[in-house]
């Protein structure tokens, strides 16, 4: 394997957990003695149930279907996104991190050969590609890494770096006040860690303990967060 397409293995292993803890869930519900047993993390097992849509992109072509469509961030706080000005990606003139849940909207999707110099969270390849867009209400397009290419290889992540439907409508059941916060990229009592992690981002690590029962620290864009859960609820919140 090429050290270019290992750039993400540790977020796609982490999807892959979820997978794995997605089929426990949905086998727990197929058992009622099973469920009746169920531990405090899979009382919010409905937010890893829930229908996020994925394309599962090979090719370049794949990925241009993006074009002309919103996108919601998806991983957030751990992206750059560069101006992209004179059909060109500015990379001296790095802007942030695109913040969870935040809107996009793709205009176009290009190639570029990156700077060696340029850290963007992903492998260069011979060429990264880059989703183009514009904020909500705004003209001015950005650049943002969504996959690489090397010779007849390729990768792309989009299916982990976005929501292809408004996250909103995926979560609709969760309380006003809960979205409220995650708009606001706050963390309140009583949120689970699904909703944390769409608040303030997945740079995270935890100090031990199992999902729900244990204090995990977020690193959102250099701001950081460390949390508290019991049985699934936020407990204790302290920001730095």
């Amino acid at each position: 394997m090429k050290t270019w397409q290992k750039a993400l293995i540790p977020t796609l292993i982490t999807l892959a957990i979820g997978g794995a803890y997605l089929f426990s869930v949905w086998k727990q519900r197929q058992n009622p003695g099973v469920a009746g047993r169920a531990t405090a993390a899979s009382n919010i097992g409905r937010d890893y149930l829930v229908d996020i849509r994925q394309l599962y992109p090979r090719t370049f072509k794949d990925v241009q279907f993006l074009e002309g469509k919103p996108v919601w961030m998806r991983n957030g706080y751990a992206i750059p996104y560069f101006p992209y000005k004179g059909d060109r990606v500015q990379f001296a003139h790095r802007v942030g991190v695109v913040p969870s849940v935040q809107r996009l909207d793709v205009k176009k999707v290009i190639k570029a050969a990156v700077p060696n110099d340029v850290d963007d969270g992903m492998g260069h390849g011979s060429r990264q590609v880059f989703a183009v867009f514009t904020l909500p209400g705004a003209k001015d397009q950005y650049a943002l890494p969504i996959g690489a290419v090397q010779g007849e290889q390729q990768q792309y992540y989009t299916d982990v770096l976005f929501f292809y439907d408004d996250p909103h409508t995926i979560y609709d059941y969760w309380p006003k006040d809960v979205w409220a916060a995650i708009d606001a990229h706050t963390v309140k009592r009583g949120m689970n860690e699904v909703q944390t992690q769409l608040a303030v981002g997945h740079m995270m690590h935890s100090q031990g303990g199992s999902e729900g029962n244990r204090t995990v620290t977020y690193d959102q864009a250099g701001k950081s967060w460390t949390v508290t859960f019991e049985d699934g609820r936020a407990i204790d919140i302290h920001r730095k």
